[in-house]
């Protein structure tokens, strides 16, 4: 005759977790959108006080901004879904080379391009050295509102690319040196660049970042 469990024994036993098995759920595939965006828009998907955003133009999900571009700035703005690309995008220390067009007050002289070439002293400690140029009026799609002139004052476009990424960088550069920016335009990131990409639109490319 077999001998009934100790108590000790049948407690044990049911005090043992039972183990649940979970699914293992594939990582997304990693995915990089290049957008032109539009001015007056924001670089992110809500607003409570019902702004444009990119969810009236992007309706891929998961996806959100490596790194930003101001509401009144248009251009190139990178989406992905991948946190390490995010970062290795949007991460100052990277140093990823940022192409914008800046139309500009005024004339520029050597002297004031100059400047913004060894870098500016600003409110919040000087800037890296930029590539700065004149440039022809590039053929660009209409803003919406126009920009506002003044008749008195020619104007003028610049190329500057900059390696960094403060709050309204280049348009406190511009000003620091007499040249108040009218109208910014990003064009490149790093290996990116936005080509015909017309405002609100986007496409994919492959999520690498050599």
């Amino acid at each position: 005759m077999s001998r009934p469990p100790h108590p000790a024994a049948s407690r044990r036993s049911a005090a043992k977790p039972s183990i649940r098995r979970v699914a293992k759920v594939a990582p997304a595939e990693p995915r990089l959108l290049l957008m032109n965006k539009p001015f007056d828009v924001l670089t992110q998907f809500n607003d409570e006080q019902g702004r444009a955003t990119l969810k009236d133009f992007v309706e891929v999900p998961g996806v959100y901004p490596a790194g930003r571009l101001d509401r009144d700035s248009e251009g190139l703005l990178l989406l992905t879904n991948d946190g390490g690309l995010q970062a290795r995008i949007a991460d100052p220390k990277h140093k990823l080379a940022k192409t914008y067009w800046v139309q500009v007050e005024g004339e520029p002289n050597e002297a004031q391009l100059q400047q913004l070439r060894d870098g500016v002293q600003l409110n919040d400690g000087p800037t890296l050295p930029a590539e700065a140029r004149r440039l022809e009026a590039p053929q660009l799609w209409p803003r919406n509102p126009p920009v506002r002139f003044r008749k008195s004052i020619p104007t003028s476009w610049l190329e500057l690319v900059i390696r960094e990424g403060r709050n309204r960088q280049v348009r406190r550069m511009t000003a620091a040196v007499g040249l108040p920016t009218l109208r910014l335009v990003r064009v490149r990131i790093g290996p990116f660049s936005l080509e015909d990409l017309q405002p609100g639109q986007w496409r994919e490319v492959p999520a690498e970042l050599n």
